[in-house]
């Protein structure tokens, strides 16, 4: 068990950072303020760091040129100091004499210098008949000290060579180290090289020191840049929140919110001329309330009022059209035309109240499980006389939408009668096809003609009040501009979706779609608002079937998945 607990931990821990980046790049987008603290560090960093390895650099440079610098002195001084010596003994050809003078040049060299080790070593020249030999203190060998050094040291008399060595210390551990050569003459024996060689480990520390201490420093100097770039800021970005979520407040519709202002500068000057700004919006949303208000109320009451007159006028209207075969032709066509205007106008009239209705958001549904399949051939029996009189085939093609789904079934006919009802307007007596279809998420019913079509500028006002593609063109239909408008809100109520489609010279398609369940539609719809088959493809499709066709048909279907 603890190891299955560890083991999710760390995919957390996994999962987390693999996370960051994608958190880092939504923080960098939304936050003015955490754009301006990265940047403000990282920069801060960057000019800390170069800062620090310079002086880093800088630091550790001068104090190796001190250091060498004094060790070749001390080397020179150990050098003048025992040449000097050999310069005015008197040994003769006394072999005992010169072994003692050179034991105490020796002793001499580890006591006039601060050299850790020494060593000398003769240069072959010529015959040595005293036979002085080499000599090493501390531990310095000839494997420690280059070729290149000892042959500058061979090659120049009186001058001083030195390269850098790294040197064992009494705990057996390496540190830095110089290594000073110059030549030394011993009368009676020739020249010898000579070695000194200084332990720069203090000076490492020191340099150790400096460093850890400028990093130290540089990284407390960027935490205070961080703490004051992030009060800074705050002060600064605190008013700037404030006033875009106070923004978002009065988009969202509170009105009555407004900007606390506090002291002179600018940003109080921003929060005074917002306060302003939304109190003049706030006032023109109310007077433009209030026109909305008298607005749907003058229409409504209109339309109320124009009904009682109607009624009478529509009874006058149907007697005189019921009677105009009595009459001489000229009579007889004005009562149809009177008859079919006030048709029109009694529709135009229950529109209007429609709209009234939506404006004053009053529509209530009355839903019903309702096949949407059933609807539309419903509306399509009712709407295939005029689709004839038109020239125009009305096709359905339903592989889906037969299960019933809770929906105002007055409504959505009333749809389907627009849609249809604008198809056989536009379409130009060419074949009409409605598409019923379903999945898990919704249902859809879509509605598609061969006629003119639309460019998309017009296509994206279909929905408008009142709104015509073709100014020139009269309705034959009987249309009061209304309905795709009235549709539009029937779809919206019922939480769903209606689209339209549009290509000129190919026709136009209106797609509406249903939730199943609830007022929330999820997924796509059943059916693509932009078609995929032309006419030519779809005649055989759209051919009517019977019901034992489509049982047959609908089971197949379920077998093969």
């Amino acid at each position: 068990m603890a190891v299955t607990t560890t083991t999710t931990t760390a995919v957390a821990v996994l999962r987390d950072w693999r996370s960051w980046p994608t958190v880092f790049a939504a923080l960098w987008r939304r936050s003015l303020r955490f754009r301006t603290l990265t940047i403000t560090l990282l920069a801060t960093s960057l000019a800390i760091f170069i800062t620090c390895v310079t002086m880093a650099l800088v630091i550790q440079n001068d104090l190796f040129i001190s250091r060498k610098n004094v060790v070749l002195e001390d080397a020179r001084r150990a050098i003048d100091d025992a040449q000097s010596k050999l310069d005015v003994a008197e040994v003769g050809d006394d072999p005992a004499a010169l072994q003692e003078l050179w034991r105490s040049i020796t002793q001499g060299l580890a006591r006039t210098s601060s050299a850790e080790q020494l060593a000398g070593f003769r240069i072959e020249k010529g015959p040595n008949p005293l036979r002085l030999n080499g000599f090493t203190q501390g531990g310095l060998t000839a494997n420690q000290l280059s070729d290149g050094l000892r042959n500058r040291v061979k090659e120049f008399d009186y001058l001083q060579a030195w390269q850098s060595i790294a040197l064992v210390s009494d705990g057996g551990r390496e540190v830095p180290g110089i290594a000073v050569g110059q030549q030394l003459q011993v009368p009676e024996a020739g020249p010898f090289e000579i070695y000194f060689a200084y332990d720069l480990g203090d000076a490492d520390q020191t340099l150790v020191f400096v460093q850890r201490t400028l990093w130290i420093a540089g990284i407390g100097l960027v935490a205070i840049v961080a703490a004051i770039s992030w009060v800074v800021l705050r002060t600064v970005s605190s008013p700037i929140i404030q006033a875009a979520e106070t923004s978002a407040r009065l988009a969202s519709g509170d009105l009555g919110v407004r900007l606390e202002v506090r002291g002179e500068d600018e940003l109080a000057t921003l929060g005074r001329s917002f306060n302003a700004m939304a109190d003049s919006i706030e006032s023109q949303i109310k007077e433009l309330g209030e026109l909305s208000m008298v607005q749907q109320r003058f229409v409504s009451d209109v339309s109320h009022e124009l009904r009682t007159p109607l009624t009478t006028i529509r009874l006058a209207a149907d007697m005189l059209n019921d009677q105009r075969d009595e009459f001489d032709p000229t009579t007889a066509r004005t009562a149809e035309l009177l008859y079919t205007q006030v048709q029109r106008f009694d529709i135009l009239l229950s529109d209007l109240l429609e709209i009234s209705r939506y404006d004053a958001g009053s529509v209530q549904l009355e839903l019903e499980a309702t096949s949407l399949a059933h609807v539309a051939e419903d509306v399509i029996e009712q709407m295939r006389p005029l689709a004839e009189g038109r020239g125009t085939e009305l096709r359905l093609v339903a592989p889906g939408g037969y299960s019933p789904v809770d929906m105002d079934p007055r409504r959505v006919r009333r749809v389907l009668r627009n849609l249809i009802g604008n198809a056989i307007e536009h379409g130009e007596g060419r074949p009409i096809v409605v598409t019923v279809d379903s999945n898990q998420h919704a249902v859809a019913a879509g509605v598609r003609d061969f006629g003119m079509g639309m460019v998309p500028e017009d296509a994206e006002r279909v929905f408008d009040r009142f709104w015509r593609a073709d100014p020139s063109r009269q309705r034959t239909i009987g249309g009061t501009g209304l309905g795709l408008s009235i549709s539009l809100g029937d779809a919206t109520l019922h939480g769903g979706t209606l689209g339209v489609w549009s290509k000129l010279g190919e026709g136009t398609n209106f797609v509406l779609t249903l939730p199943r369940h609830g007022t929330v539609l999820e997924g796509a719809s059943p059916i693509a608002l932009e078609p995929q088959e032309p006419l030519a493809e779809i005649g055989d499709a759209t051919q009517p079937i019977s019901l034992a066709d489509l049982a047959r048909e609908l089971l197949d279907r379920e077998d093969g998945s």
